[in-house]
């Protein structure tokens, strides 16, 4: 049998403060393991949290190949490579009063929803600049004849509102209506609705603008004295609903405020290094996410993350923002046309 023996040299202390530091190492070793399990853990569930945020439409399948053609793009020679093709995407402002909050800051309860604001982002190509393109929601449109989601599909409408598309078709007929109005193919389609956008101004922690004039709309609840002025995300979610209160009370003077609004968000958020953030970076895209919906080729974080890195040199001031060319439609002074031959030479300038 073997006995233990108990050292009685002048090491014993030593040995013992080895054994000690060993015992603290594997402690620490076994914490930091565990902290690296969490932090997977956690990032796992907040990219699937991020994922899970995102509504998709199938937009292609939808649509079919009766669409205007892609233009050529080179193939990259590195699968990893980002994309720097040119890019046309429609970006679409929800009126919605689905959900508790969208009501609140809706002002109502209505049923259904429309296309409050509608801009064509065309991104040149190499991704260093771009021009955005407001449509403005009264422009007097041929619909289109578009699938519905139950099966069958819409008439054709003659001198219809360019907003009623989204309302009577959602995103699948607004994209074919802007196909069929600019001649130009929809590479992707974002939506965001009241609740994401004031909650994205609100992480970025809200933005500032400087109007003009006067601004005092009952029915956007906003009163600004001309000037600048820092708004938070119900303030410019009211600014960018605005159009009562400015100029002749039509869509023309909203989408002025509506442009202001994407330049200022392009330097705030230039403004912020969110790399160096995390906690902040994941509020943002939370924000983001949380009241978006996009075509099925943007459908998840990964897609969204790979468009954003695309970007990474396009700069606020590299971003053009224009109008459609409109004139007063004959039929009714309320409502706008497409004014030819500009509208034209606009649209074919981003094929």
């Amino acid at each position: 049998m073997f006995l233990p023996v108990t050292r009685r040299d002048g090491n014993g202390d030593a040995d013992r403060a080895v054994g000690r530091r060993s015992r603290a190492l594997r402690i620490a070793g076994l914490a930091l393991a565990g902290a690296l399990v969490m932090g997977v853990g956690a990032a796992g569930w907040a990219y699937r949290h991020l994922n899970n945020n995102i509504t998709s439409v199938d937009i292609n399948n939808a649509l079919g190949d009766n669409r205007p053609p892609r233009p050529a793009v080179t193939p990259s020679s590195s699968a990893s490579a980002l994309p720097s093709g040119a890019l046309n995407i429609l970006v679409l402002g929800s009126d919605s009063r689905s959900g508790e909050e969208n009501r609140r800051l809706g002002g109502g309860d209505s049923s259904g929803a429309r296309s409050d604001t509608a801009m064509v982002v065309h991104l040149d190509a190499g991704r260093t600049g771009a021009t955005v393109v407001s449509i403005p929601r009264d422009t007097l449109v041929t619909r289109p004849s578009c699938p519905r989601p139950s099966g069958g599909s819409t008439a054709v409408a003659y001198g219809s509102m360019f907003n009623n598309a989204y309302a009577v078709g959602g995103p699948v007929c607004a994209v074919k209506t802007v196909e069929a109005v600019t001649g130009v193919r929809m590479d992707h389609y974002i939506e965001i609705d009241f609740s994401g956008f004031a909650k994205l101004v609100d992480v970025l922690g809200g933005v500032t603008v400087t109007t003009d004039e006067d601004i005092a709309d009952d029915d956007s609840h906003l009163h600004l004295k001309a000037g600048t002025h820092h708004l938070d995300g119900t303030r410019a979610l009211a600014l960018a609903r605005t159009r009562h209160g400015i100029g002749d009370g039509s869509d023309l003077g909203r989408i002025g405020l509506q442009q202001k609004l994407v330049k200022a968000l392009l330097d705030q958020i230039a403004a912020q290094d969110l790399l160096t953030d995390p906690a902040k970076l994941y509020r943002v895209a939370d924000a983001v996410t949380a009241g978006l919906t996009t075509d099925t080729g943007l459908d998840s974080l990964g897609e969204l993350t790979r468009l954003g890195q695309s970007l990474k040199d396009l700069s606020a001031s590299a971003v053009r923002t224009v109008t459609m060319p409109v004139v007063r439609a004959p039929s009714d002074p309320n409502r706008v046309v497409a004014e030819e031959p500009q509208a034209r030479e606009l649209w074919e300038s981003l094929r």
